[in-house]
C-alpha cells in the first residue's frame, strides 16, 4: 500500500488532472435524493465539490493523501484516506455512489449493497480497446465489453454506453458509462 500511495501522490503532483466535473456526474447526480453520497477514488475532489454544492454529505475516499489534501475542508465532506483494496462499503448507507476512472471489481457487489432503496450509482471507467488508445495497460484495470452493464443488471439501468473519450491527461481512451437505480 505504501508504494501505491507514494506513486499516486507523485502522479497527482507531477501530472495535472482536469478539474471540471465529469459530464456524467453533472447530468445524472440530480437524479439521486440529496442525502449521503460516496465518491470512490475521489482524487482531488472535482466531483465531490460538485455534490457538496448540490447539498450532499459526501464520503470522499482515496489512497492519495496528497489528493485528499486538495479536497476542500467542509462539514459536508468526510475525507477518508485508505487503501481501496481493503476498504469495505457500509450496507444501505448511500443515496448516491460515484465511481469515476477507477476499477476494483470487488466493489461491484458492495456498491449495490451500499445503496439505499432508490439510490443511484454513477460508474464510468476504462474498457479494453484495440488500436491507438492510452488506456491503462494492466487488464486488471480495464473492463471487458458489457462487463459493467452485466455487473449492475439487477438494478434499473437508466443509461449505459461504451465509447471513445479523452482521459484526464487529454489522451484518447475508451470508457464504459453506467447510471442505475436500486429498486
Amino acid at each position: 500500500m505504501k508504494e501505491d500511495k507514494e506513486r499516486w501522490n507523485i502522479r497527482y503532483q507531477e501530472k495535472p488532472f482536469r478539474d471540471y466535473v465529469e459530464p456524467i456526474v453533472k447530468k445524472y447526480a440530480k437524479m439521486a435524493k440529496v442525502g449521503k453520497a460516496l465518491d470512490i477514488a475521489c482524487g482531488q475532489g472535482r466531483n465531490t465539490h460538485f455534490l457538496e454544492e448540490l447539498g450532499f454529505e459526501i464520503d470522499a475516499v482515496d489512497l492519495s493523501d496528497y489528493a485528499l489534501s486538495q479536497v476542500k475542508e467542509s462539514e459536508k465532506i468526510n475525507k477518508i484516506d485508505t487503501d481501496l483494496d481493503q476498504y469495505m462499503l457500509e450496507k444501505n448507507r448511500y443515496d448516491l455512489v460515484m465511481n469515476i476512472n477507477y476499477l476494483n471489481r470487488r466493489f461491484f457487489h458492495q456498491i449495490k449493497e451500499a445503496l439505499k432503496p432508490n439510490g443511484v450509482v454513477i460508474f464510468e471507467t476504462f474498457i479494453i480497446a484495440h488500436g491507438d488508445f492510452d488506456n491503462p495497460q494492466n487488464p486488471e484495470y480495464l473492463l471487458r465489453k458489457n462487463e459493467l452493464l452485466h455487473a449492475f443488471i439487477s438494478l434499473d439501468i437508466i443509461y449505459y454506453e461504451e465509447r471513445e473519450d479523452i482521459n484526464l491527461r487529454g489522451e484518447k481512451t475508451c470508457v464504459a458509462s453506467l447510471v442505475a437505480r436500486k429498486p
